[in-house]
């Protein structure tokens, strides 16, 4: 699959896979690319640029994580990357599932348990991943932060780095949220409204995983590095 240079128009990026529009925006970059190249563009918003093609590439492509250059990057720029990322989920790929999985049930029957379980299911989903959303822009966050630019302020916090697993669950809970609109949902629905909702699902669930590999194959090992400079 091609892998995107700093020399390559914007536009040609969104062209091939306009699903990196998300990945886009988190970098503050705005439509209206004009002919300007990668390069052009993150210069213009003050962005690293291979910060920028490293994360482009690996959401454009699956089979590609360039580990040795990103465990090169400043943890604060992975730090702030997955911040903005929460943002987008927060705002946007959370409330716009919420959203369908809504109009999915009242397009079914009234009497459609099926349904009312799959929606109770998704919130219960839902409010676990914003708590370790929460977690890590209170706790691991800061810690990184201050291990970064106030080393000698680390005895000051606590870290737990074995958070990280809550990542399988994360998986494991879309997957079952998948199975029970596939095997569970009764045949009795606005097909567009649910063919939306899994792509959307899909969708997320990718985007997902590779913000948890950028945590646990990324910055963890950054934090392990710095902690070894500290002491």
């Amino acid at each position: 699959m091609q892998e995107f240079t700093k020399g390559d128009k914007m536009v040609h990026l969104v062209q091939v896979n306009y699903s990196l529009l998300p990945v886009i925006h988190r970098f503050g970059i705005r439509l209206g690319f004009g002919n300007r190249t990668v390069q052009e563009l993150c210069k213009l918003y003050g962005v690293n640029t291979d910060f920028f093609l490293a994360i482009v590439n690996t959401f454009h492509n699956k089979n590609f994580f360039p580990e040795t250059q990103l465990l090169s990057f400043s943890p604060l720029l992975i730090v702030d990357y997955l911040k903005k990322t929460h943002a987008y989920y927060v705002s946007f790929s959370l409330p716009q599932i919420e959203d369908l999985i809504h109009r999915l049930l009242l397009s079914t029957p009234q009497q459609n348990s099926e349904m009312k379980m799959i929606e109770t299911f998704y919130l219960a989903y839902k409010r676990k991943l914003l708590e370790h959303f929460k977690e890590e822009e209170e706790t691991v966050f800061p810690y990184v932060e201050t291990l970064v630019l106030r080393p000698s302020d680390i005895q000051n916090h606590n870290f737990d780095a074995n958070y990280e697993k809550e990542h399988e669950h994360v998986d494991f809970e879309l997957d079952d949220l998948k199975n029970l609109i596939l095997k569970y949902l009764v045949p009795e629905y606005d097909e567009l409204v649910c063919n939306k909702l899994m792509e959307e699902i899909y969708r997320f669930e990718k985007d997902i995983r590779d913000h948890s590999r950028m945590e646990d194959a990324i910055l963890m090992p950054q934090v392990a590095h710095l902690l070894k400079v500290v002491k």
